[in-house]
């Protein structure tokens, strides 16, 4: 996962700080297109997508559970919101 944030970091830094033109930044941005396109490059990105947010869940439900009584309504709530989409989706999986 960390190379992969390394590449993508370096792809961005390449096309936003390349002199090439705009053809080479045409040419980039096609490849990346191509790239994002592929079935396992997408079945990547939405396992990556759904990990992340029942990761999220569970710490929004440590938080609360923890600090809940010291921190502000709005923040608790938000976070119970958070808790609540995460388990929905993992119900919803798991139905799918």
């Amino acid at each position: 996962m960390r190379k992969l944030i390394f590449v993508a970091g370096a792809a961005v830094g390449y096309v936003l700080g390349a002199r090439a033109g705009r053809e080479r930044y045409d040419q980039i941005a096609d490849a990346a297109r191509r790239f994002l396109d592929k079935p396992a490059v997408r079945n990547s990105m939405d396992t990556a997508n759904q990990t992340g947010r029942q990761a999220a869940a569970a710490a929004a439900g440590a938080v609360v559970d923890r600090a809940g009584d010291r921190l502000p309504d709005p923040v608790v709530e938000k976070l119970r919101e958070v808790r609540r989409s995460g388990r929905a989706q993992a119900l919803e999986e798991d139905v799918a």
